[in-house]
């Protein structure tokens, strides 16, 4: 958008909800004025404001908290997605075979977001959560959507040759890489990410199509890289079984 349409006390809100969504309860009016250099006159009034609109919840200890009208807005987001619902109920089965975290995304330029994900009891949380986004370069899910885009639209995201950012050292670093991976993921309809996103993690991915047979979205299984050999085929069939079973869902 150009910046003559710009509305500069809504980019100052939207940049205290990124600081209070990464630390809830953790940080009070001084902390967000130092983080964001917003003097603490103006701090207080957009706090005051988007209290007032229960963006922001001011919390006892004088830390703020997302507030419930998000929530609201949240769920709304999510709920434009019929296939969420499928996919919780179908992911359901597929989790309690792989004993692992069935994930689903979609692709938002370089980016894939997270929709919904089923969870196992686990040690280690996956950084994940419904509304996430990682670059789709370094994610199973995102190879997997990017494989099923045009040649054009592909080059037209991806213009430069190197690829940013790194997240491993195990991340693919130029787009002639990428492309080649492509190729071989658009033949077995499947897509892998060995430690390219979270070290220590591999990931199996497959699109899901709507009845065009355009994918819409894709589904992936994350594992600890250790029982990644145990389990990779298994994984590989069953989120090939779980990618037919929704496809042909609709996704807005």
């Amino acid at each position: 958008m150009e910046k003559k349409y710009w509305v500069p006390a809504l980019e100052k809100a939207n940049d205290i909800l990124q600081e209070i969504s990464g630390q809830p309860a953790a940080l009070k009016l001084i902390d967000l004025s130092k983080r964001l250099d917003i003097h603490k006159s103006s701090m207080f009034s957009l706090l005051a404001t988007m209290e007032s609109l229960e963006w922001v919840q001011r919390e006892e200890d004088g830390t703020y908290s997302l507030g419930a009208r998000l929530g609201l807005i949240g769920n709304a987001f999510f709920k434009q997605y019929s296939l969420i619902d499928l996919f919780r109920k179908e992911a359901a089965v597929s989790k309690t075979k792989l004993g692992e975290t069935i994930q689903l995304a979609k692709l938002e330029q370089r980016e894939v977001l997270y929709l919904a994900k089923e969870e196992v009891p686990s040690p280690v949380r996956l950084a994940s959560e419904p509304g996430k986004k990682f670059p789709a370069h370094a994610t199973a899910l995102g190879k997997a959507l990017l494989s099923a885009l045009p040649e054009s639209e592909f080059h037209a995201l991806f213009s430069e040759e190197a690829l940013e950012p790194q997240m491993t050292p195990y991340t693919i670093r130029t787009r002639s890489e990428l492309h080649s991976q492509l190729a071989e993921i658009r033949s077995v309809r499947y897509a892998f990410d060995l430690q390219e996103a979270v070290v220590g993690f591999c990931c199996v991915a497959a699109p899901v199509f709507d009845s065009r047979g355009i994918a819409i979205a894709a589904i992936s299984c994350s594992m600890f890289q250790h029982v990644w050999e145990e389990k990779k085929e298994l994984a590989i069939r069953e989120i090939g079984s779980l990618a037919r079973r929704l496809s042909h869902g609709s996704l807005s």
